[in-house]
């Protein structure tokens, strides 16, 4: 069903009837499409369900494409960005073509869907902004890494498991729970992955968050452990890229056992989703939660 969707992401960007926006969406990589997989666990059968993900999928396509804009970044999944090959300017305007397609699309929904979905595309937007004002410096705050996480990353997952809850005539607020612990685990296992993932798989260099200027929850809970000299020798590492620094890092997260701090955490929230549907009997949304905590490293 996942190429499905694919297809049906296809036919919409065919509908904005441009040879030119054709070029660029061909160059676009799909990922693992978590937010379809989740929708598709709790509303599989529903004849609408593919166009409400590929909706979904477009806004994540959309946040993307500004996201590698914002971070100047020039990979995305292992290949060159669309930034990269084709500009700043044409990478925005493309994720704004993918937004505005999303939303014309969901007007044919129930209005408590087209709502919600639209009031999430808010939050995410709000979060991404507070992750380009966070990262002018470095932040201390677990409070504001875990509001903005919420809002950038976690909202569209959240709102993909209600919206799918809606169209099943399932409780929607649990699912939209589940979602929402969901993708702050997401988020915190993402960060890891920045920290102590193998290079070759995450398809950047490691540790480049911090070098981009995002304190994520690793680096908070190292800052939290460490000596008041340490403190600022972290903070002078921030946005650097030396091996020196990544050295001095790496060393540190051992010696204080950050992995498995930062693990617990997202395994925290993890357990939080699944206390949410319980009594939903659904196999595969505990499945999603079992994959995505006990991914190899």
């Amino acid at each position: 069903m996942l190429l499905e969707i694919e297809k049906k992401i296809a036919s919409f960007i065919e509908q904005v009837d441009s040879s030119f926006v054709q070029e660029l969406f061909a160059k676009i990589q799909h990922g693992k499409m978590l937010r379809s997989k989740l929708m598709l666990a709790i509303c599989p059968k529903h004849p609408d369900i593919i166009t409400l993900c590929a909706i979904i999928e477009m806004i994540q396509i959309a946040s993307l494409l500004h996201d590698d804009v914002i971070d100047e970044a020039h990979i995305r999944r292992g290949s060159p960005s669309i930034n990269a090959v084709f500009g700043n300017k044409n990478a925005i305007m493309l994720g704004d073509i993918f937004y505005a397609q999303a939303f014309l699309k969901l007007t044919s929904f129930d209005r408590n869907i087209a709502q919600n979905v639209a009031e999430c595309v808010v939050r995410l937007s709000r979060g991404e902004i507070h992750d380009v004002v966070m990262g002018n410096s470095f932040q201390e705050s677990k409070e504001r890494y875990f509001s903005m996480i919420e809002d950038k990353t976690a909202s569209l997952i959240a709102s993909s498991a209600k919206s799918a809850a809606i169209l099943a005539n399932l409780d929607s607020e649990k699912y939209y729970t589940y979602g929402l612990n969901l993708g702050i685990a997401f988020q915190i296992i993402d960060d890891l992955l920045d920290v102590f993932g193998d290079e070759k798989k995450l398809g950047k260099p490691a540790m480049s968050d911090y070098a981009e200027g995002k304190t994520t929850l690793p680096y908070l809970l190292l800052y939290q452990s460490l000596s008041q000299a340490d403190k600022q020798k972290l903070k002078s590492y921030f946005r650097i890229s030396s091996m020196e620094a990544k050295e001095w890092i790496s060393e540190k997260m051992q010696e204080k056992e950050i992995f498995e701090k930062t693990q617990d955490m997202a395994r925290f929230f993890a357990n939080k989703a699944l206390e949410s549907i319980e009594g939903e009997n659904n196999l595969k949304l505990e499945e999603i939660i079992k994959n995505m905590i006990y991914r190899e490293f």
